[in-house]
């Protein structure tokens, strides 16, 4: 720790009580710098790391579980992501270390990392500030194995999905298609889409029957039936909002650490 000659004087002649906190403060702040380098050296050397040195990092959308991308970390780059919070990997072309929006500015901030069952691969779990591939998708896997299997062009758009976000995707389409003349009878999506009146009762009567399910004690099945049809029927009206999953989904992380009290409390105050 580096002290300038004009503390260090007041701390030798102890002319000031304030100095003398500050100083003592410093201490703590370094001891527990130390305390947390020694803590990350110890988890570094459990991690079986290849005889490159070298072990699978694969970052993770926080929010909604979607692989970002995949590559590789030596100590340093694990090391500078628990210190640093930033998605920081090695590059083996060029033999050094990135961090992942260095020349984007597109960061993933990392809220938590996790190994697997064998310590020799790593998961960044995080919030990307835009899109992490180069060519400017949202993810870099965009690429199904069965277009390429039937020798179908890529297109760069078909994100791997899972089953909500595949939800919505399709609602989306559903969405961009409303604004073209109708052919024909609607499907229900864009009834719903072009029909605020329709789709608020739609909502409050499947959320009416969600409540059945259990005043009445029917099945567990009958419970996830009607489930499903209140989140289809809120994710519509979360489109012609133009809300996304992923925002809702922020929102319930950012919760986690209030108290439901405290939560209504703050949006009462705002």
């Amino acid at each position: 720790m580096r002290v300038s000659s004009q503390s260090q004087l007041l701390f030798a002649g102890g002319h000031s009580n304030i100095n003398e906190k500050k100083k003592k403060n410093c201490l703590v702040v370094f001891a527990k710098k130390s305390e947390t380098e020694s803590k990350v050296e110890t988890l570094l050397d459990s991690i079986k790391w290849d005889d490159k040195g070298l072990a699978v990092a694969i970052a993770q959308n926080v929010d909604t579980g979607a692989i970002l991308m995949q590559g590789f970390a030596n100590r340093e780059a694990l090391s500078t992501t628990i210190l640093s919070r930033k998605a920081t990997f090695y590059s083996r072309s060029r033999s050094s270390l990135w961090t992942k929006g260095e020349t984007s500015n597109n960061f993933i901030n990392v809220f938590d990392i996790f190994l697997d069952c064998d310590r020799d691969s790593i998961i960044y779990l995080g919030k990307p500030d835009g899109p992490t591939c180069h060519t400017g998708a949202e993810t870099c896997y965009y690429t199904p194995v069965s277009d390429l299997l039937k020798e179908q062009k890529v297109g760069g758009d078909e994100l791997a999905l899972t089953t909500l976000y595949s939800l919505e995707s399709t609602i989306a389409q559903r969405k961009a298609e409303s604004a073209a003349p109708l052919n024909g009878k609607p499907s229900w999506t864009k009834r719903l889409l072009l029909d605020d009146k329709l789709l608020c009762s739609k909502i409050r009567e499947e959320a009416d029957e969600l409540c059945r399910t259990l005043e009445e004690s029917e099945e567990k099945s009958r419970t996830a039936s009607e489930m499903a049809d209140v989140l289809y029927h809120a994710m519509v009206l979360l489109a012609r909002r133009d809300v996304k999953t992923e925002e809702v989904l922020e929102v319930l992380r950012q919760r986690f650490f209030k108290s439901g009290i405290e939560e209504k409390q703050s949006r009462n105050i705002s």
